[in-house]
């Protein structure tokens, strides 16, 4: 599906209305530690406007942090309230953004770029994590190499990272979407038809990227280690949402830069907070290291080099991905990275 109409966000607020009732989760929080400075963040700001800041996630190691704040009491610290909620499916986390169940989310800049609408203005505050080969494409073994999937039955996921990181390397290998058969699957079921032998490809991440390796017939293809900087996660706020509590916006970004600095100082106990609270496949902190070595976290540094100033990287890939669903015919020509990067809240 290319876009999120009204109707679809009707029959879709019920489902949305349980998932985040029961995902939902502040939690009792810990007594934290002093906090590690937090060097370059977000200009200090005053407790916001009171409230609860209602942002949607799924499972990706690359939003641990998140948790981090949580358990260890940044948020509260800085002023303002956070409820993370759990909805896996981009769509769904898009819509219930819309439906006004959420008041952000962290997706890819992709992502960001073709579920902005006239009538949905979202804006990504602050890049968190960039993917360093935790995302792939898994095939059998006869095939050798991208341009081998031409013809070929490929598993992925419309309208995800998938969808466009699947884009890109074909793109790269004279190829189109046009010349694979595409098989429409969410990430996990992909891996797992792949490792089934029901499709020939699939475009997943892990765990199904080191199952599909130990497959007898499965391999990785490519992942995205060979591709720096292109799928990047990204925190993502309604321009009405960053307009009217822009203080407690700012204690979040503030929030992730403390976390990023904690997992640095204390790597065993941050790796077992955000193991629990992102969960799911991850939950075990063996796990969850594991699958860190696939992703690398924006800290403030980070943020400093790749999302701040007006030349930074953050425009240049989200363009990109502007382009690309735009030669597709599934988001507006005249949309431009600056429409959906707001990169001011962090303090130089």
């Amino acid at each position: 599906m290319k876009h999120l109409g009204r109707l679809f966000l009707g029959l879709t607020a019920v489902l949305l209305l349980a998932a985040c009732g029961q995902s939902g989760t502040t939690g009792q929080a810990p007594t934290a530690p002093a906090a590690a400075g937090a060097g370059p963040t977000a200009a200090a700001a005053p407790a916001g406007s009171g409230g609860t800041l209602k942002l949607g996630y799924s499972t990706w190691v690359g939003y641990g942090p998140l948790f981090i704040a949580r358990d260890r009491q940044f948020y509260e610290q800085n002023g303002v309230k956070v409820e993370l909620s759990k909805i896996e499916d981009p769509k769904l986390r898009f819509a219930a953004l819309a439906a006004g169940q959420l008041d952000g989310l962290v997706s890819t800049l992709d992502a960001l770029s073709l579920y902005y609408k006239p009538d949905l203005q979202i804006q990504a505050v602050l890049a968190l994590d960039t993917s360093s080969g935790g995302d792939g494409i898994v095939a059998k073994k006869d095939i050798k190499s991208v341009a081998d999937l031409k013809g070929r039955t490929v598993a992925y996921n419309p309208g995800s990272v998938s969808d466009f990181y699947l884009n890109y390397v074909l793109q790269q290998a004279g190829l189109t979407i046009d010349d694979v058969q595409g098989v429409s699957m969410k990430q996990d079921d992909a891996g797992a038809a792949l490792v089934a032998g029901k499709v020939d490809a699939a475009v997943t991440w892990e765990p199904w990227l080191t199952k599909a390796k130990q497959a007898p017939d499965g391999q990785i293809l490519t992942d995205s280690s060979k591709t720096p900087g292109l799928i990047v996660d990204v925190l993502i706020f309604r321009k009405d949402v960053i307009q009217s509590r822009k203080a407690d916006v700012q204690a979040v970004i503030k929030s992730w830069m403390q976390a990023c600095d904690y997992y640095k100082t204390n790597k065993d106990d941050a790796i077992a907070i955000m193991a629990k609270g992102v969960g799911g496949f991850l939950e075990n902190p063996k796990d969850f290291a594991d699958t860190l070595t696939g992703a690398q976290y924006y800290d403030a540094a980070g943020n400093q080099q790749y999302f701040v100033g007006q030349q930074a990287p953050v425009f240049k890939t989200a363009q990109f991905a502007i382009d690309l669903w735009a030669k597709q015919g599934k988001v507006d020509k005249s949309l431009k990275a600056a429409d959906i990067i707001d990169n001011t809240l962090i303090s130089k």
